[in-house]
């Protein structure tokens, strides 16, 4: 693996992918949640305001980036709307990384990483783009996870497990996929 050309950039790599387990990024705890915060949010606050384009430098810093300002936040601000803030600046990392075709280079769990903004989005565009960069990679392994995403946005035109955290109502029916345990 390539080494990430700035600090924050190697440090939340070596961080992510070699002291935590797929366990804490997909379960996540207030412990890890008060790590993240101590260790990253910092470099989060002093980044958010940077264009996309400087952090397409090399896969590993565009990795970095991305996991910066969608999983970090993600587990500084939970169940706040800063949780969500920075997901356009991530998704316009992975859209150059993906022009870059970052995507080879990176080992098997970074690409689910680069491609996650796709997941996350709430515009159907990137959710097409998204099921066909999951079918492709890690075998397809991601794709049923990314086809669930896909069919939510499809009939909602949104996450419905975000509307009460961003101050948004629900329809009947998105609270009927909220209780089904749509909730990722």
């Amino acid at each position: 693996m390539a080494q990430a050309h700035r600090y924050w950039a190697a440090d939340l790599l070596h961080f992510w992918f070699h002291s935590l387990s797929p366990q804490d990024w997909w379960g996540g705890s207030s412990e890890l949640d008060a790590k993240m915060e101590k260790r990253f949010r910092p470099t989060l606050e002093a980044l958010l305001s940077c264009p996309a384009e400087s952090f397409l430098s090399d896969p590993q810093t565009a990795l970095a980036a991305v996991l910066l300002f969608d999983q970090v936040p993600r587990n500084v601000f939970r169940d706040t709307p800063r949780a969500f803030a920075t997901d356009p600046l991530a998704r316009a990392i992975t859209h150059g990384a993906l022009r870059r075709r970052y995507l080879q280079p990176l080992h098997r769990q970074q690409r689910v990483f680069m491609a996650m903004p796709l997941m996350h989005s709430e515009d159907i565009a990137d959710h097409l783009l998204s099921l066909r960069i999951f079918a492709r990679i890690n075998g397809g392994a991601n794709f049923s996870f990314a086809r669930s995403h896909y069919r939510m946005i499809a009939r909602f035109g949104r996450y419905p497990h975000r509307n009460d955290v961003l101050g948004r109502g629900s329809t009947p029916a998105e609270k009927r996929a909220v209780e089904a345990g749509f909730t990722w």
